[in-house]
């Protein structure tokens, strides 16, 4: 008899405490939800959390201020324009950037010194600091001729090259892969050229 009233007695505090637990649970789990939704503390994969660290953490380009010499409004001498491209690490990335953006043409008043249409196929420098820039035939055949334009799209080009990169002192122009006489029927271009300071001005 007595442990039948004892099973009485106990049996409601079991019922209590086993509530009580299942509250305390239900409880965290809201309090856990409330905090994933406060601070979005999603779920992600390895992809995602890659690209939310790259975003995080991304470094922009280190640019740095070179000097494209294009010609004067009249077309009487070089002329430096101002212009920051991005620095890559060896110089004959930094010489191919020089370049290109030499051949994008001017952003001011002064006249473009390369035809737009040029491409350039490839650039390397020697141990020696001569730099072989090779173009594609729009560098002549688009060319406006005349003596006096090419040499200042020989010496833009030179001087653009040399005066902005230490590293290269003269500077040899080629069309498509192969040594050309000229740009335009006048200026012997078989042989490197160094920068000319008297074309600018």
């Amino acid at each position: 008899m007595t442990n039948i009233k004892q099973n009485m007695v106990s049996a409601p505090r079991q019922k209590l405490r086993r509530y009580g637990l299942i509250g305390i649970a239900v409880l965290f789990m809201a309090a856990a939800g409330l905090l994933v939704n406060y601070y979005g503390f999603r779920p992600q994969n390895a992809d995602t959390g890659t690209q939310v660290l790259l975003h995080r953490f991304r470094v922009n380009p280190v640019k740095t201020k070179v000097h494209l010499y294009f010609a004067d409004p009249g077309e009487r001498f070089l002329t430096a324009e101002d212009r920051m491209i991005s620095q890559p690490g060896s110089v004959v990335d930094r010489a191919r950037r020089i370049v290109s953006a030499l051949i994008d043409g001017p952003e001011g008043p002064l006249t473009p010194t390369v035809p737009p249409e040029t491409r350039l196929l490839a650039l390397y420098v020697t141990q020696d600091g001569t730099a072989y820039a090779d173009f594609d035939r729009a560098i002549t055949e688009k060319h406006p001729g005349g003596t006096y334009s090419e040499l200042l799209t020989i010496f833009s080009i030179t001087n653009t090259l040399a005066l902005n990169l230490p590293e290269i002192q003269a500077v040899k122009i080629l069309i498509e892969g192969r040594e050309a006489k000229t740009l335009a029927g006048h200026i012997d271009i078989r042989f490197p050229f160094r920068p000319n300071m008297l074309m600018i001005k």
